[in-house]
């Protein structure tokens, strides 16, 4: 996918997942291996977990977290905190488009680029 000259690209889900777990093993002081073993993954999958080069299902992320004393609710709500702390800053002029508003008697709306 391009984007257009000069629009600032917007860290990956992944990547962002991958670095708040990576933040919550090493603040528990933990290895690889042994964060990998409690959640049922190999270390070589977590550690590409951790650096965002591999998009997890739901019930991975879950055994991920849950290793680390995470609900995948808190996993995903810090990692939403995250990008938009990253990403809020650059977006501040960009107009907001609703789709379906609240009360719209229409149906959902499909959009095709």
């Amino acid at each position: 996918m391009r984007r257009p000259t000069g629009t600032p690209m917007e860290p990956l889900l992944r990547e962002v997942t991958g670095r708040v777990l990576r933040r919550h093993r090493h603040d528990r002081d933990e290895r690889l291996v042994e964060t990998a073993r409690r959640a049922g993954v190999s270390s070589q999958y977590l550690s590409e977990l951790e650096r965002g080069r591999k998009d997890a299902s739901s019930e991975v992320l879950a055994a991920v977290a849950g290793s680390l004393d995470l609900t995948l609710l808190g996993l995903t709500t810090e990692v939403a905190a995250e990008l938009g702390r990253r990403v809020a800053p650059r977006l501040r002029s960009v107009p907001v488009v609703r789709v379906n508003p609240a009360g719209s008697s229409r149906g959902p709306v499909a959009l095709a680029a």
